[in-house]
């Protein structure tokens, strides 16, 4: 007769439990390091982007032909690119 093994003696035992038990590690981790380093605030680029946007049609704007910049005060359309 075959002897049997524990549980615990089988190699296949630990191959299975050790997939599972390395990632619940891994995750403990990985929120220890999200805890202690916080990610630094960025700069808010979009807020930018659209006050460079508003500076530029400012400028475009003021050099409009006379017709074109008439046609723009009455209809609140800026005049295309040519």
């Amino acid at each position: 007769m075959v002897d049997p093994q524990k549980w615990y003696q089988n190699p296949y035992v630990w191959l299975i439990i050790g997939g599972p038990a390395l990632v619940v590690v891994a995750s403990f981790i990985t929120l220890y390091l999200a805890i202690t380093h916080p990610d630094p605030p960025i700069d808010d680029y979009y807020r930018k982007g659209i006050e460079i946007n508003k500076t530029l049609d400012a400028e475009r704007d003021g050099m409009a032909p006379a017709v074109q910049a008439r046609n723009h005060a009455q209809t609140g359309m800026k005049p295309a690119d040519d």
